[in-house]
């Protein structure tokens, strides 16, 4: 016989009776589940957000800081090194007075990172690590942490957006003159 032949045996999968259309109440929560969800308005399926927005100060107002504290260094006789950080302690800007010891560079991006890191001053940070019996003191041997006062954190409406370290003034203190110097001069600027 012939395959195209009306008197050809059918096979048995064609003598099963046709399924049944799916029942309505089914179809139509499905249906608006899919309209919900290409149109966005899955609001009450929605877990945490898997983003966050963040401030970070801007190398503009970064490098208005940086000018602050060494114009308050210079001011005194101290030359120096001033780095502004974002939050996480990235550098933005890095300035240096023509004698600032090569040191001062490095220092003054530590302390800033330092300051960024632990989103205190750095003299808070190493008065809490150096003190006898802290459970801390292994903090000060991590690579690139600097305990010494100079390091401070950037705040704007109640968020850390960066960070400043001064380093090349007679101590610690000197420099964290500078840095405060640095946050006056653009606390106006970082208000939203």
């Amino acid at each position: 016989m012939h395959p195209q032949n009306s008197h050809a045996p059918r096979p048995t999968h064609a003598l099963r009776k046709p399924r049944p259309n799916p029942p309505r109440h089914r179809i139509l929560p499905a249906l608006a589940l899919l309209g919900m969800m290409a149109s966005g308005g899955m609001a009450w399926a929605q877990g945490p957000a898997s983003t966050w927005a963040q401030k970070i100060i801007t190398p503009e107002f970064a490098l208005k800081a940086a000018q602050a504290a060494k114009a308050e260094c210079s001011k005194r006789g101290w030359q120096v090194a001033v780095a502004v950080t974002d939050p996480s302690g990235l550098p933005l800007v890095v300035l240096r007075d023509r004698y600032a010891g090569w040191h001062t560079l490095s220092a003054a991006e530590g302390k800033a990172r330092t300051a960024a890191s632990w989103r205190q001053s750095t003299a808070t940070v190493a008065a809490r690590v150096n003190a006898p019996g802290s459970a801390e003191q292994a903090i000060r041997n991590l690579p690139g942490v600097v305990m010494i006062g100079g390091g401070l954190p950037i705040e704007a409406a109640g968020q850390m957006v960066g960070a400043i370290g001064v380093s090349g003034a007679p101590g610690g203190d000197n420099d964290e003159i500078c840095a405060n110097a640095a946050l006056q001069a653009i606390s106006g600027d970082l208000e939203f």
